[in-house]
């Protein structure tokens, strides 16, 4: 009989415990690599002569912003033009097509159809479907998510008009972490306000032909503002726009922050009051200078 059986025998009578070969470890696994990026998609940027072949819209208006820049009230104050139709947010650049590889790749390659062409063959027709169903001449689409990927816009629609609507940066990262502190410690919202922010700089710098609105003047003179706005558009002044709130569009209020209370007043009222130099943290500062709110 074996020492480890009798040492059993003697453990088991007396604690009843006994003794075990420990097994052997088990092989490390190798630490999971991290998901690859997917490749920016491929696409072809139509010409003048393809668009009536490619695009159903004509001229659509993208408001590039960043977070808590305005933008709902900027939509619904030209949603509340005869000739706008400013639907809610629809983060178009979430819209993705897959192709299963084989047969249909190679039917859509036969097309000139790369899967970037099929997602703004998509990106058009949700637009235009609901310019359709709005029954008015143009759309005006407002995602700030719209900011990260300007070029591609302009290279889908060609025609498109972008509006480029700023707001002082520190009242942009303190109205950020306002709506959610616990998640948004000012800091954090800060940096990520500036994230959104170098990106509409950015649209602005490559985009020249588009047209710069500040929240702080919509708020201060709305009806100049919006005449600024509307002449740049090629459309007549509409003093509905200044009153939008009248309308009553439940949906339109949620998640309104800054602005819900000129919604219920049904005119534009003033924002809040500037922040003092002293007050911009230094992540802001340069972005601060850069759009004329610090010398």
């Amino acid at each position: 009989m074996s020492l480890m059986r009798n040492l059993n025998r003697a453990l088991t009578a007396t604690t009843g415990l006994q003794v075990r070969k420990a097994p052997a470890p088990a092989p490390e696994r190798p630490a999971a690599a991290a998901p690859a990026k997917a490749p920016e998609p491929t696409y072809r940027r139509p010409v003048a002569d393809d668009l009536p072949v490619e695009r159903l819209l004509r001229q659509p208006v993208f408001i590039i912003s960043s977070v808590r820049s305005g933008s709902t009230l900027l939509r619904m104050m030209m949603g509340s033009h005869s000739r706008l139709h400013a639907p809610h947010e629809l983060h178009l650049r979430h819209l993705q097509v897959g192709v299963a590889g084989g047969v249909p790749e190679r039917a859509m390659d036969a097309l000139g159809l790369a899967r970037g062409d099929l997602e703004h063959l998509l990106w058009d027709r949700v637009l235009h479907r609901e310019l359709v169903r709005s029954g008015k001449d143009f759309i005006v689409e407002k995602t700030p998510g719209n900011a990260f990927v300007h070029q591609r816009i302009r290279d889908c629609w060609p025609d498109a008009r972008l509006v480029f609507l700023l707001r002082h940066p520190e009242s942009v990262a303190r109205s950020w972490h306002e709506s959610d502190p616990d998640k948004r410690p000012y800091d954090k919202a800060a940096a990520e306000a500036l994230h959104y922010l170098e990106a509409v700089e950015d649209a602005r710098t490559h985009h020249p032909d588009g047209y710069t609105v500040r929240y702080e003047d919509i708020t201060e003179s709305p009806e100049k503002t919006m005449r600024g706005l509307c002449a740049h558009l090629g459309l007549e002044y509409e003093p509905g726009m200044t009153a939008y709130g009248e309308k009553g569009d439940a949906e339109l209020i949620r998640g309104l922050g800054d602005w819900r209370a000129n919604i219920r007043t049904g005119s534009v009222q003033p924002g809040r009051t500037l922040p003092r130099a002293e007050e911009v943290p230094a992540v802001l500062r340069p972005m601060c200078e850069a759009w004329g709110y610090l010398p």
